[in-house]
């Protein structure tokens, strides 16, 4: 590991997420939840720190992003380290409780550049860990570390105690596929109240009943001999049609507490559409609002995001489209020379 000198700066970018769906809700296995997501093309946090004798941060998120340093440096002072500080600046941050992962994605960057500035270990497992993420889900773990689509193994499962994990074990990845360098993704962020997360969330895992074993089965079917086969062999109407399923098993899962299959509203209405726009794959990034469609190529893009924007703004809702290819790599982390 290369240390850093008092004055020097780190940087970390990374995208947002996506969050594809969920395996198992039922933990029959030994195993609960596993997902399938990725690195979205847009949007991405960008943060810098550099050493210092307490923790500062300044910037949108600054106070989140202070508490995940306080946790990272309390971390590494149980592990034996000195305690010290930090000064953090977060220039661009991701939209808050959109389903685009940005809690996940700045505890991370966070840890990773505190890390890179004390010489300590950067494996993303170990720095979601120590700031107390992947708790349920890993898949933004997993596109922090590496990008392209993912695939999680879930976390073992006591059934003893319904909801609990058996362990603190930040979820295997279990598969990373890179995706064709053709393919395009549009996601769509309405500016609409947030989405349900954090204690609400967890309420709400509380009490979904467990998804129905033919569900289950058909899913985990789907992303082995369908999703993964389809993304490595570049067929993309075979990849969509199988998200596109997989994510509407999940809406039923999540029905009842969502409102629908999927979250009332602009977001449905933007699923709904993108599909009859001719998008291979459609589908809602976790909770949302945040939704997303897959083509083609770059025109095929231009086309679906124009349609979006259009519907913004015939519908009265703003929000935020963004278009390119899936990132096929995980944060950057870079010091200026």
């Amino acid at each position: 590991m290369t240390h850093v000198s008092q004055t020097e700066t780190v940087f970390v970018e990374t995208a947002a997420r996506l969050h594809f769906g969920l395996l198992d809700l039922r933990g029959d296995l030994g195993r609960k939840f596993g997902g399938i997501g990725a690195a979205a093309p847009a949007p991405s946090l960008l943060l810098s720190a550099e050493r210092a004798e307490t923790i500062e941060a300044s910037g949108p998120d600054a106070e989140r992003a202070a508490d995940f340093a306080r946790r990272f440096i309390e971390y590494l002072a149980a592990r034996g380290e000195t305690r010290r500080g930090v000064r953090l600046c977060v220039h661009r941050a991701l939209p808050a409780h959109a389903g685009l992962g940005s809690g996940t994605q700045l505890a991370l960057a966070v840890a990773r550049a505190t890390a890179e500035l004390y010489g300590a270990a950067t494996d993303a497992a170990d720095l979601a860990r120590a700031v107390d993420r992947a708790r349920r889900s890993a898949v933004g773990t997993w596109t922090f570390a590496g990008g392209g689509l993912v695939v999680e193994g879930g976390r073992p499962f006591d059934r003893a105690q319904t909801g609990r994990s058996a362990s603190d074990h930040v979820a295997p990845l279990v598969a990373r596929v890179s995706f064709p360098p053709s393919w395009r993704c549009v996601v769509a962020v309405p500016d609409v109240p947030p989405s349900i997360s954090g204690a609400a969330e967890a309420a709400a895992f509380d009490r979904l009943p467990p998804a129905p074993e033919h569900d289950v089965a058909h899913v985990a079917r789907l992303v082995l001999m369908r999703l993964l086969p389809a993304i490595a062999e570049g067929d993309l109407a075979t990849f969509g049609e199988a998200m596109t399923t997989i994510q509407t098993i999940n809406g039923r899962w999540f029905r009842d507490v969502q409102g629908g299959t999927f979250a009332p509203g602009i977001s449905e209405e933007l699923v709904r559409r993108m599909a009859g726009w001719g998008a291979a794959g459609v589908g809602q990034s976790s909770w949302g609002p945040a939704v997303y469609g897959i083509v083609g190529g770059d025109d095929d893009a231009l086309r679906l995001a124009e349609r979006v924007r259009d519907t913004f703004d015939t519908s009265g809702v703003s929000g935020a489209v963004h278009a390119g290819a899936f990132r096929n790599e995980g944060a950057r982390v870079w010091r200026p020379r």
